[in-house]
């Protein structure tokens, strides 16, 4: 049995989808026979808190379905404070390099990126001949920090672009959740083995419902993070409501208060918040809505939400709202609606133009099989399994 760690900065009982796609590798490498153990700090995302569970302790360590999983101690925030946030990410990279002195490390280790400090302490510290370094990158950063307006073009930006490239030439693999992540990998090195590797979900997907004819509203859904980049309190500004829509929010983030109170303003408003479920419970609820909205404020180059996967095996239309590679992934396997990214208006064009006997139990069950068939995440791990 081969041992094999993965390092990073998201972890159940978190949730999200950094935690979801790092928690199914996990598991599914350990069914494969390999050792698995994760190193990741105490909980604390979204909320920024540690959990109640995991609260006055320096670490902790438990064996779950097999996987040993060692949680460090970090500095939690949430602030917006960049300051704060730094200290956050240096408090945990303490924790790491402390136990990489006192801990004997496998011989192949797989680092999530970012956090780029983060992922930067490990490939440092870990950097050896005899040692295999798999970096699985599911954002480009600092790229997408510039693109969402987080950073600016300046020494610190060069610092962390000098960061990246490190990151990049230590690593002897690298997985990309996007085609846009690895051709900016090999733009900078050329020969650098790569790897595509999709957010592919892995779970029993419940059977799908068929909707009320009575009701003739599109009940339109989002589920997820409500942060700055996702801008949900926006699209609860800007949707037109007479296209005889509803709007079905879970979920929480730092745009929480500013949605709820935008809807305690407007209680004419067919706006529904929920706030957040677990993801068992999410993938039951959703079952009850015609499309799934997926936007981004902004588009951000690398970016594929790993909603579109999901969503897809649930047997969900998907209205696409976010530009990018994300588009070609929604038309190239007729999932649904694409918007033009930022563009309100021609969202509320292409809402309007939904006609709901296009939502058939028929289309959501053709939706159902394509993912099945072409997102599957069995096929995906016995390629990485084979280059470990």
């Amino acid at each position: 049995m081969k041992d094999i760690l993965i390092i990073t900065s998201y972890f159940p009982p978190e949730i999200g989808a950094a935690s979801n796609r790092i928690y199914h590798l996990a598991e599914a490498l350990q069914e494969r026979n390999f050792n698995v153990q994760v190193l990741t700090p105490l909980p604390n995302y979204p909320t920024g808190k540690i959990f109640d569970a995991y609260q006055k302790k320096f670490k902790h360590t438990s064996v779950e379905k097999g996987i040993t999983i060692n949680r460090l101690w970090i500095y939690a925030t949430v602030s917006k404070n960049k300051f704060l946030r730094l200290i956050a990410m240096l408090s945990y990279s303490f924790s790491l390099v402390c136990f990489f002195t006192f801990n004997k490390i496998p011989k192949t280790v797989i680092v999530q990126s970012p956090p780029l400090l983060v992922a930067f302490t490990a490939m440092f510290f870990l950097r050896s001949k005899k040692r295999k370094l798999i970096l699985n990158v599911s954002d480009l950063w600092p790229i997408a920090g510039l693109e969402l307006g987080a950073f600016k073009k300046n020494f610190s930006y060069k610092m962390l672009e000098n960061i990246e490239r490190f990151n990049y030439k230590k690593a002897d693999l690298i997985l990309g959740q996007s085609k846009e992540i690895l051709t900016h990998v090999t733009s900078l090195f050329p020969k650098k083995e790569t790897l595509l590797y999709r957010n592919y979900p892995e779970f029993d997907a419940p059977e799908i419902i068929a909707r009320n004819t009575s009701d003739k509203k599109i009940k339109l859904v989002y589920a997820g993070l409500l942060g700055i980049a996702q801008g949900i309190y926006k699209l609860c500004t800007e949707l037109d409501f007479n296209n005889h829509v509803e709007l079905h929010i879970y979920g929480s983030g730092a745009e929480q208060k500013l949605i709820e109170a935008f809807i305690e303003k407007h209680p004419e408003l067919p706006i529904y918040f929920y706030g957040r479920v677990t993801r068992e419970e999410l993938h039951k609820v959703l079952l009850q809505y015609d499309i799934a909205i997926i936007p981004l404020l902004n588009r951000i180059y690398g970016s594929v939400p790993s909603k579109i996967f999901e969503y897809a095996k649930l047997g969900l239309p998907i209205l696409y709202f976010g530009g990018g590679e994300g588009e070609d992934v929604i038309n190239n396997n007729k999932l649904g609606w694409i918007a033009t990214a930022g563009d309100y208006k021609d969202l509320n064009s292409v809402i309007g133009s939904i006609q709901l006997s296009e939502i058939t139990l028929a289309s959501k069950q053709k939706i159902k099989e394509t993912a099945a068939t072409t997102f599957n995440l069995k096929a995906q791990l016995k390629t990485l399994s084979n280059m470990l």
